[in-house]
């Protein structure tokens, strides 16, 4: 807690100091860091964008990087990049780009959708634009790369087409408008019982995605209550999700053998937060659903769970009770918020989405074994409310914990000028749906296991359990 604490206030601190005062260090061994040398050591060969900076941008940047595509700006040929070329220095010396924020030092290491850079393609990217950022020969370009139409699902590469597609009622947004919190009803066309093993959100069009800030897909069902959510308290709810989507989120594949269960007469229940851009808007929400073979049923179901860092509360007028969260954030000031969910069962965490809004700035999951041993699991020190990153966890490394672990969620909040995403750091901060209120908790999808199982995962991860530990200062 306290290590993770340090760490958020670093970012605040560097957030104060500003972009410029960081890269003016004096230290020269800082600045030969940046530049992937030691100041004994001679000069490398030229770094081109041709042969040495294209390769990398194609394989982590132009996803979003390309014409049609979410960002900006293309940074697919030499005449799109160059003139970005200080800027994308600035971005991955900090990097802001690509939005991959996790901190790579503590808790689970090894993810499905890893995009980040190595420090080996930082230090060339910065060897590049240090050098005059040259093209260098033509012909040493990687051949381009074919990206999938705009409406394409981001799952059909690897699953091909969804099996269901569930569409939201559309909504038009005016150009000024409050913000909007969109709930219909869609009903799941489903005769039988059938298993779904990867589903996908978004917004129908690339309109759609400017005035949605994010989408949630209740599952309702005539379900067992007592299966809804194995961890569900008042703090988690009960509610069955399916999936969430916000700004950079990808799509959910589950892992063999696991999945989530659909029932003949299921609905899907939307919640879609909806603002203002400038113009009139309409658009609608959609859910991409692929689905196990028919017969075919997986050994473990995986719920969507958002663990909360902000605590419960309960308050009672005459006969009626009202249960609702609590977060109270002075002006000018950086606060902390955390909560404890017990796990009912022994359960794998298979991701880590943490959500919360402008004033958001850090948040680390631990788990406290029932033996009192304390496990990070994972933080985000420079949270961006723009990029709701989904880190999916690999599943080698996905960690298992046994009945009666309590997962522990801290979530920072920075209402400090320092924040640059920060609206007006002299207003009080609470609780809310809007923008500008806050709210603090992570998704993770949660597949529950027997005891027999998860005894078989420790025997077989303990040692390297065991190492890590004893290897921690």
């Amino acid at each position: 807690m306290m290590d993770a604490k340090f760490r958020m206030l670093q970012v605040v601190a560097i957030s104060t100091l500003g972009l410029g005062a960081l890269l003016m260090l004096p230290d020269p061994s800082i600045a030969a860091e940046a530049s992937g040398k030691t100041a004994s050591e001679p000069a490398a060969a030229t770094v081109t964008f041709a042969r040495d900076v294209a390769p990398i941008l194609q394989a982590r940047c132009q996803e979003c990087h390309h014409v049609g595509s979410m960002a900006p700006m293309s940074l697919v040929s030499y005449e799109e990049t160059r003139p970005w070329a200080k800027s994308i220095r600035q971005r991955v010396i900090l990097r802001q780009m690509p939005p991959w924020h996790i901190d790579p030092s503590v808790g689970v290491q090894k993810f499905k959708n890893d995009m980040s850079l190595t420090a080996e393609q930082i230090s060339t990217i910065v060897r590049w634009v240090d050098s005059g950022a040259p093209l260098g020969d033509p012909k040493d370009m990687p051949a381009p790369k074919q990206w999938p139409a705009p409406n394409e699902w981001k799952a059909a590469k690897e699953l091909g087409q969804p099996d269901l597609v569930i569409k939201a009622d559309p909504y038009t947004m005016a150009a000024h408008h409050q913000d909007v919190w969109w709930r219909p009803v869609s009903s799941i066309p489903i005769t039988e019982p059938r298993w779904v093993r990867a589903v996908e959100m978004r917004p129908a069009t690339a309109a759609g995605r400017r005035i949605t800030h994010h989408a949630v897909a209740y599952l309702v069902q005539d379900d067992n209550p007592d299966s809804l959510a194995p961890t569900a308290s008042s703090d988690v709810g009960g509610r069955g999700m399916l999936m969430e989507w916000a700004i950079g989120k990808g799509y959910d594949l589950y892992r063999p053998d696991t999945g989530k269960l659909l029932l003949p007469g299921a609905q899907i229940s939307w919640d879609v937060h909806i603002h203002a851009v400038g113009e009139e808007i309409r658009d609608d929400v959609e859910l991409g659903i692929w689905l196990y073979p028919k017969g075919q049923e997986p050994k473990y179901r995986t719920y969507l769970t958002g663990f909360q860092a902000i605590r419960g509360f309960e308050s009672s007028t005459g006969s009626q009770t009202r249960v609702g969260r609590n977060v109270d954030i002075p002006p000018n000031s950086i606060i902390a918020s955390d909560n404890y969910t017990v796990l009912k069962h022994a359960a794998i965490l298979e991701n880590f989405q943490p959500h919360m809004h402008l004033r958001g700035k850090a948040m680390e999951v631990e788990a406290i074994l029932p033996d009192g041993t304390v496990q990070v699991v994972s933080y985000v020190g420079s949270f961006n409310f723009n990029w709701m990153v989904n880190y999916i966890y690999a599943d080698d490394v996905a960690p298992a914990f046994p009945k009666g672990t309590t997962i522990h969620v801290t979530a920072w909040y920075d209402n400090t000028h320092a924040n640059p995403n920060n609206p007006d750091p002299d207003q009080w901060v609470g609780f809310g749906d809007r923008t500008v209120d806050e709210m603090g908790h992570a998704w993770m999808n949660v597949t529950y296991i027997s005891d027999e199982d998860y005894n078989a995962w420790a025997a077989k991860h303990r040692p390297k359990l065991e190492a890590d530990a004893s290897s921690r200062p």
